[in-house]
């Protein structure tokens, strides 16, 4: 590409960034005079690009919305970004264009990929599991974690990406919840997007057990020799909602709830409570049905068992009203305390005034 061309199109990088840019600003980042800026911007407009002058002490030129939509210039990482953005949302089903609108953008996108990023991003999309989107818990339901969570690295992400689909060891430098760092070897088993954030599971062979590793937490990775066949079991988007369900928070919470997983689910989402059951309730197969749709028929559901591990308390009561299915409590006592306390302000507000 000649230089005066690689210019112009740099022009056009810089306008499609958004706001107005003088002469002078355009000039000092082209590396060339004013006059020369102008005589680009004429062949912009020549291009039938909606460039447009502004005047006064703050003016220079801005590129204005047109019947058409101006060539995009993308960098390697901006292209992955959209490509990626638009596959992901599709699979979410979060996308408010249709399917098909999806698809022809991405494959527009695909095809002006080198073919080396091509490659890695084909990686990221064959490795790459969803968890299913849960309904979020009340803020308290676990630790901490920031508004907006943390991105991965792009490079680490796509060579994670490619160590998983190949089935090739990977070691990394990796910082603790507490801050600890340390390099990790890693037979990596799945990578998975769980609200919001980046996940990989694996065999962490220094400790010979399996691990659930943030990526926005995971620097410097690099495939070592070899190859390992993957683990039976759960997929990976199970393994990372069973490890962060079981792990270590400051209350373990049991409960027997007379209702079916998909029903707890939406107010205990997964990767917050494992559920085992339900078992149909056998002592009591045509007794009254306390809470369902069907005072004294047969109860048709059964009790599952039910485990957390949360670092607050005070949401849950809320949370099991919310489910309107009988439940029994068999730890802690202090949230037995919390909903009796509960139950009694919902009696107190419910009675007529005056009473």
């Amino acid at each position: 590409m000649t230089r005066p061309v690689a210019r112009v199109l740099t022009l056009l990088e810089l306008l499609q960034s958004g706001g107005i840019r003088t002469v002078a600003e355009l000039a000092e980042r082209l590396e060339v005079d004013e006059r020369t800026v102008r005589r680009y911007v004429a062949h912009l407009v020549d291009l039938d690009l909606p460039v447009e002058s502004v005047r006064g002490r703050y003016g220079g030129y801005r590129l204005a919305p047109g019947h058409r939509m101006p060539p995009l210039m993308l960098t390697d990482e901006e292209a992955l970004a959209a490509l990626f953005g638009l596959v992901a949302a599709g699979r979410a089903g979060l996308s408010a264009a249709s399917a098909t609108a999806g698809e022809t953008a991405a494959a527009k996108i695909r095809r002006v990929l080198p073919r080396r990023l091509a490659h890695r991003l084909d990686a990221l999309l064959e490795a790459l599991a969803f968890t299913p989107a849960p309904a979020p818990p009340a803020p308290a339901a676990t630790t901490a974690a920031p508004a907006t969570p943390a991105a991965p690295d792009p490079a680490a992400l796509l060579t994670v990406a490619d160590a998983v689909r190949h089935r090739r060891p990977l070691a990394f430098r990796y910082t603790a919840a507490d801050g600890r760092t340390g390099e990790r070897a890693v037979e990596p088993h799945g990578l998975v997007l769980h609200a919001g954030r980046w996940y990989l599971t694996g065999r962490d062979t220094g400790a010979d057990a399996e691990r659930l590793f943030r990526l926005d937490r995971l620097a410097a990775p690099r495939p070592l020799p070899g190859t390992f066949d993957p683990p039976a079991g759960p997929d990976p988007a199970a393994r990372v909602l069973h490890a962060l369900a079981t792990a270590p928070h400051r209350h373990r919470v049991r409960l027997r709830i007379r209702a079916d997983a998909d029903r707890i689910h939406r107010h205990l989402p997964p990767g917050l409570a494992l559920i085992d059951g339900p078992d149909l309730d056998r002592t009591n197969p045509g007794g009254p049905n306390p809470g369902g749709s069907n005072p004294g028929g047969p109860d048709v559901e059964g009790w599952s068992d039910v485990e957390l591990r949360v670092a607050e308390l005070d949401w849950l009561p809320a949370a099991l009203a919310a489910i309107d299915r009988p439940f029994t409590i068999e730890e802690p006592a202090e949230l037995r305390r919390l909903v009796a306390a509960l139950a009694d302000r919902l009696a107190a507000a419910a009675r007529p005034p005056g009473d």
